[in-house]
């Protein structure tokens, strides 16, 4: 077959095949006339043209490569770690990239000298496995002997010029923060699937974003979350808790601004971390919250027109109820008014309040208020309630002070944002919504309601006698109520005194209506200990509320809240005593 047929076939330009059809007419004529010589040169001229073209091509390619590859890796490289978008914070802040990184590969029937390689490679690379390392070495192939290697570490081998030693590109996954935030973000598996927090929460809107080069931003803000970690952390570092939360939370908008869950791990290596540090206690972990369910008691009294805040309960005896008796954690001995009751935290009060409202209203308050189902937030690990089966006489007086009935943190803050915001539940989300969005949901209960819920949670820490004064800032108008649950014990069947859940639900500012941007915090400790500044004490208002307030003071600036002149306690109240610090169960 000639040539020109050959290549006729194969759809290239006419004016090419018009070239090789004249070559190869020369070759004809060339072989008639009897000059063989002059068929030669003719041939090899035409190879040394393909040739040429051929080598002017690469040229052409490997230095568009070289000018326009993108800054990570370029061309192909580049490609294969583009496939997770960037997670930054709301303000563009790195959280989490794909970067370009190399895997190891030895192959012992090229290599000169194997105690050579071996030394110059352990030296070099720490985080090689000897033994791993050996059986490369022994084997009588290829091999992969370790990857994400940076290219730093992947220059720093190559410049040891051993022989049988070469590397592959392959995507990794960095998250330059380390702990901080790591429960919020999460992590992505070797094989670029997420596994847990924002990364598996939008896993498909994190690869579609990496296809358009755009990055995807969470709702956190890392100003937010560093304050929020530094004084979680010091918490418990003097209370020594088994695990902590803290969280941070737009209640207008139900944004997330900053989630803390200790102990923490470092997403780069999860391995590393076991399951219980990897545990976001926020999401996945349940606790009876002990007096903080208190505001949903009185908000659900107030809205039910039950109780007003000057309704009075008589906390002068233990309340009997069927073969329950129910007390004090510091006894008043008196008659409070429901102001009273919340600022002293008196379970008696509490428990008669419920039982005016009953169980079929209160169940329907709670139900209303989220608490029975899942926190409606993206994280995929987000733990289911423990509810009462039936909603007695019996279960409505455990529950109203928070026993009897179990729920995450972002549970109890999202229901708090409801009771706050004016009255209507939203969802919570660690997605950044637009500025200016507007957030609906069902009403769970009126604006009076609401604007009476600040008032009585900005007394409980303004005046000298609320369990929540440690969390004052002055000019900040931080309202809030301590918590402090026992924990049930299977081995003496019952609640363990040693043993509580102690927290601060905190809303700052407590001025301005309905619609005035405020936020909702949290601080939360898991079996703390008393310490030498706690007066002997483990419970929220000594070891949650001032760790709330200092996060207060140090994230309003961020938050565009201003100091204000303080406008002095919502309702009159009395002195307290030290150990009115301490709070009802």
């Amino acid at each position: 077959m000639s040539l020109s047929h050959a290549f006729g076939r194969s759809g290239l330009p006419r004016w090419l095949i018009e070239r090789i059809w004249g070559l190869e007419h020369a070759f004809e004529r060339a072989r008639a006339s009897g000059k063989a010589e002059d068929d030669t040169r003719l041939r090899i001229f035409f190879v040394l043209a393909l040739f040429s073209l051929g080598f002017l091509t690469l040229a052409i390619g490997a230095t568009r490569a070289a000018l326009f590859s993108d800054a990570r890796g370029g061309g192909a490289l580049s490609a294969l770690g583009a496939s997770r978008a960037d997670l930054v914070d709301r303000n563009g802040m790195l959280l989490a990239a794909d970067l370009l990184h190399y895997g190891l590969y030895v192959d012992p029937r090229e290599i000169w000298d194997v105690p050579e390689t071996r030394r110059s490679l352990l030296r070099t690379l720490p985080n090689l496995e000897a033994e791993r390392l050996d059986r490369a070495l022994r084997g009588n192939r290829r091999i992969f002997v370790l990857g994400a290697l940076t290219p730093e570490e992947r220059n720093r081998v190559h410049e040891l010029g051993l022989p049988g030693v070469s590397f592959e590109p392959e995507q990794r996954r960095v998250y330059p923060l380390g702990p901080s935030a790591a429960h919020i973000v999460g992590f992505s598996d070797a094989g670029g699937e997420g596994i847990s927090g924002a990364e598996a929460a939008f896993n498909d809107d994190i690869r579609g974003a990496a296809r358009a080069g755009t990055p995807v931003p969470l709702s956190i803000d890392l100003r937010v979350q560093g304050a929020l970690e530094d004084e979680l952390w010091k918490a418990v570092a003097e209370f020594t808790p088994k695990g902590a939360v803290g969280l941070v939370t737009d209640i207008q908008t139900g944004e997330i601004l900053g989630m803390a869950s200790w102990p923490a791990f470092d997403p780069n290596k999860p391995g590393k971390a076991g399951v219980y540090a990897q545990t976001n206690r926020a999401a996945a972990t349940v606790y009876e919250m002990g007096s903080t369910f208190k505001t949903f008691t009185v908000a659900t009294g107030l809205d039910t027109g039950v109780a007003t805040p000057e309704s009075t309960f008589d906390a002068r005896t233990p309340f009997h109820l069927g073969y329950r008796i129910i007390n004090d954690y510091h006894a008043a001995r008196k008659i409070l008014t429901l102001v009273e009751v919340f600022q002293h935290s008196s379970n008696i009060g509490t428990a008669k309040l419920a039982e005016a409202i009953g169980p079929q209203r209160m169940g329907g308050y709670f139900k209303a208020l989220g608490l029975t189902t899942t926190a409606k937030v993206e994280l995929i690990e987000t733990a289911r309630p423990l509810t009462p089966k039936v909603w007695d006489q019996d279960a409505i007086a455990s529950v109203s002070f928070g026993h009897g009935i179990n729920v995450t943190p972002l549970a109890l803050a999202r229901a708090y944002g409801a009771v706050l915001n004016g009255g209507t539940l939203i969802p919570l989300t660690i997605h950044k919504l637009e500025p200016g969005a507007k957030v609906t949901g069902p009403r769970v209960m009126s604006e009076r309601t609401s604007l009476q819920m600040l008032s009585i949670m900005r007394a409980n820490v303004a005046g000298k006698s609320g369990s929540g004064r440690s969390a004052n800032i002055p000019g900040l108008s931080v309202g809030g109520k301590t918590g402090t649950g026992e924990k049930y014990d299977p081995a003496i069947r019952g609640y363990n005194h040693a043993r509580q859940v102690s927290s601060f639900a905190a809303v700052f500012p407590t001025t301005g209506g309905p619609g005035t941007k405020r936020y909702f915090v949290l601080i939360l400790l898991d079996e703390p200990h008393a310490s030498a500044n706690s007066a002997g004490y483990a419970t929220g208002g000594w070891v949650a509320a001032p760790a709330a307030g200092r996060v207060i003071e140090r994230i309003a600036p961020f938050l565009g809240v201003p100091r204000r002149a303080d406008l002095g306690q919502a309702i009159p109240v009395e002195p307290a005593s030290v150990e009115e610090m301490g709070e009802g169960q």
